[in-house]
């Protein structure tokens, strides 16, 4: 599976267009990696935990919008777009939604 966030592949001509797929993934964050970001804040640095959680949730919105584009028969998806928010009491939850066109080049 073709995955673009430019609306078409060089070189490969969109043959048909299956519809809009989407993916959407809703991760907890646990305390204890709330705890220790919020050390990172004070003192500087990356929070390697958040950052696994957030690529972990990218990834699987991303497999389930490719099974939905290849349970339509399609072979590429264009026009990706992903989006991250935050939701729940204190904000305590990530959402990765991402969405495209299926297409079969």
């Amino acid at each position: 599976m073709i995955l673009s966030t430019t609306p078409q592949i060089e070189g490969h001509p969109i043959r048909e267009y299956k519809g809009v797929v989407t993916g959407e993934t809703i991760i907890g964050a646990n305390f204890v990696k709330d705890f220790f970001a919020g050390i990172r804040d004070i003192i500087g640095g990356r929070s390697g935990s958040y950052e696994k959680v957030l690529r972990e949730a990218k990834e699987t919105s991303l497999n389930e919008m490719m099974e939905r584009a290849q349970a339509l028969g399609a072979n590429a998806i264009v026009g990706i777009d992903i989006d991250y928010e935050t939701i729940g009491g204190n904000s305590s939850m990530l959402m990765v939604a991402t969405s495209g066109t299926a297409v079969v080049l």
